[in-house]
């Protein structure tokens, strides 16, 4: 049996008639901030930020289809009427633009030296799970109110481990992995690969009827 909470995301998913102006807006902010970053020469931090979008993107569609095939929920969902435009039945536009460049916002706080060690633990571990605690945190909050759903029993504020590890910590590790690169050409194969990926998999699969 389908929930509430999706059946609500459901019934506004890839709605039209929900458009506010504000998404033009935040296009340019998320355009600002990597035009930016290329005016400055700082194309690491462009294709790290690339690559977490890209692993957002692979997340969303994973759980499209956990809810396709269950018949029951999405791992989480965005039922909130009041987006400008929901993508997948877990990814609105607003979400969509702020992953675009959280992976900015990532790589600006790591130290310069990969090498460097906190409390003898290399920084950018220390930081991908410091972000992805804090990220956790702000999806507690926003299922607090409603905001964000989640209702299966092992993906929840009681049990957010998963969430933590599988939610984010993985995107924070792929996008300093590839901000680390010192080969350009590794670095755009890695984010290539996984928009290729991505892309397949939304033709694919939305052709189908599955998201």
């Amino acid at each position: 049996m389908i929930t509430e909470s999706a059946l609500q995301a459901q019934s506004i998913l890839r709605d039209s008639s929900h458009f506010s102006w504000y998404v033009i807006p935040m296009l340019i902010i998320v355009l600002y901030i990597y035009f930016q970053e290329a005016d400055k020469g700082n194309w690491s931090r462009i294709l790290a930020a690339l690559a977490f979008w890209g692993m957002d993107w692979f997340n969303e569609i994973w759980n499209s289809l956990i809810f396709h095939f269950s018949d029951f929920a999405p791992m989480w969902a965005a039922p909130g009427g009041d987006t400008a435009y929901l993508i997948l039945i877990g990814l609105n536009i607003e979400i969509c633009f702020m992953f675009a460049i959280t992976g900015i916002a990532a790589t600006l706080a790591i130290p310069t030296d990969k090498h460097a060690k906190i409390f003898g633990i290399n920084n950018r571990l220390v930081f991908a799970s410091a972000m992805s605690a804090c990220s956790v945190a702000v999806e507690v909050v926003l299922n607090s109110i409603g905001a964000l759903t989640w209702d299966w029993s092992f993906w929840n504020a009681e049990y957010p481990y998963p969430i933590f590890l599988f939610g984010y910590m993985t995107f924070y590790l792929v996008c300093y992995w590839v901000f680390d690169m010192e080969s350009r050409k590794k670095q755009i194969t890695v984010v290539s690969s996984i928009f290729i990926f991505d892309i397949i998999g939304l033709g694919v699969f939305g052709s189908l009827g599955w998201l």
